[in-house]
């Protein structure tokens, strides 16, 4: 059966006099424009080449603008699309470029990777459309990916040692490209779990302006430390009342795993099964390093979900539902990743969870775009004295810019004493 083809589309949403009006790149199901729009922003363009993604977003958004592939499109053509006559009319460009060129997963080749490479595109069509604001997503191994290639400009020219074997090279490209092209930028590794999603899950966002002040970081409003008089986490239990799980649909775990699974109650994994069984329930992953605690992983019911992920039955990432013996269904995904309930996920089931497990939780856009509107009317921000954003240390651009430093000059030196060493050999 021939796949059907998802068109390119202009706009017929119109610019919004009233609203910040925004250009959509790597949109997938659309997770972090549901939750801009409900902020309050005007979103006229898609971005996106996954066929079954394109059919999500005209199936449940008949308005928006809609192209394929970022590279294959000039300025003018991404302009007629997205219904507009100036890139002045443009206020905030957002986007996800594909996050596998710095995953902590892989290889981690980079602007090598022909998906990096698709992230400069990104980052040229920012500097020339110069909107307002610019909002980058990605994983957390952005923090620490490293260039492969040469990049001879005035950005790598103004480098005052040599950074591109330094963890984190790819990013401060990235920062200062942006900076040298009149932006401030802020950013920080953000746990979705602090901003109302029932899901602990870790992702970079970068909040660029050309406005005077630069964005402040995102205001949390839930956390798991009481002493901050915030909402608590939402747990999985929050997100899934009300569903009818019998009208689930999901994939099955195979007949061998689910041996393991029924050994297992709600919350508990691998370290949970009697010691006799574990060896035999992990095989050769038994020896691997690490706490392993993606295998024959039950959700708990009052705890956020962990990060959904592409594929919820795959050994080392499983997420099992509470009781039943089954993964997490596509209606549990889509709560979690907070979704409305209608908004239909096209494709086979693989396909859905996949959308889903790519997208940014529609409470984190929300906390984007509240963030952008808030800091465009120029209201003031709540500080929270020693909130944590992550798990992790020096995620901010403040410190994260002054580690990348630090571990540039240890470098620096060292590779100086090396050659030093070298030539007192001969």
């Amino acid at each position: 059966m021939k796949k059907k083809t998802i068109e390119d589309r202009i706009a017929t949403r119109g610019k919004s006099e009233t609203k910040l009006n925004c250009l959509s790149f790597f949109s997938g199901a659309m997770g972090l424009d549901i939750g801009l729009e409900k902020a309050g922003i005007n979103v006229l363009l898609a971005c996106e080449i996954d066929n079954a993604s394109r059919e999500t977003i005209i199936t449940n958004d008949k308005k928006v603008g809609l192209i394929g592939d970022i590279r294959d499109y000039s300025y003018e053509e991404i302009l007629k699309h997205s219904g507009l006559k100036s890139y002045k009319e443009i206020d905030l460009i957002v986007g996800g470029p594909p996050c596998q060129a710095f995953s902590t997963a892989g290889k981690r080749m980079g602007f090598e990777d022909v998906r990096g490479n698709v992230f400069l595109k990104f980052i040229d069509l920012l500097l020339t459309a110069r909107p307002k604001y610019a909002i980058i997503e990605n994983v957390r191994g952005l923090l620490s990916s490293t260039m492969t290639i040469d990049i001879n400009d005035e950005v790598t020219q103004s480098f005052p040692v040599d950074y591109k074997n330094i963890a984190g090279s790819s990013l401060y490209y990235i920062k200062k490209k942006l900076e040298l092209g009149g932006y401030t930028v802020t950013f920080n590794l953000y746990n979705s779990a602090n901003f109302g999603t029932p899901q602990v899950r870790e992702r970079v966002v970068m909040i660029c302006t050309r406005l005077k002040k630069p964005v402040p970081h995102l205001e949390p409003t839930h956390s798991n430390d009481p002493k901050f008089n915030l909402k608590p986490w939402r747990t999985f239990k929050d997100a899934v009342i009300g569903l009818n799980t019998k009208e689930a649909e999901y994939v099955n775990f195979s007949e061998k795993r689910l041996v393991y699974f029924r050994m297992l109650k709600e919350g508990q994994y691998w370290k949970d099964l009697p010691k006799d069984i574990q060896l035999i329930a992990l095989g050769n992953s038994y020896h691997l390093g690490g706490g392993k605690t993606g295998f024959f992983r039950r959700l708990a019911w009052n705890k956020p979900s962990p990060t959904v992920v592409t594929h919820p039955a795959m050994p080392a990432t499983e997420l099992g539902h509470p009781e039943e013996d089954r993964p997490l269904s596509v209606q549990e995904y889509k709560r979690i990743q907070q979704f409305p309930d209608n908004w239909e996920i096209c494709g086979a089931i693989i396909d859905q969870y996949k959308q889903i497990g790519n997208a940014v939780p529609v409470g984190l856009g929300f906390a984007i775009g509240s963030t952008i509107i808030k800091h465009h009317q120029n209201k003031a921000f709540k500080i929270i004295p020693g909130f944590t954003y992550s798990r992790y240390v020096n995620t901010s651009e403040v410190t994260w810019e002054a580690d990348f430093f630090k571990r540039a000059k240890q470098s620096h030196q060292e590779s100086k004493k090396k050659q030093q060493t070298v030539l007192d050999l001969v």
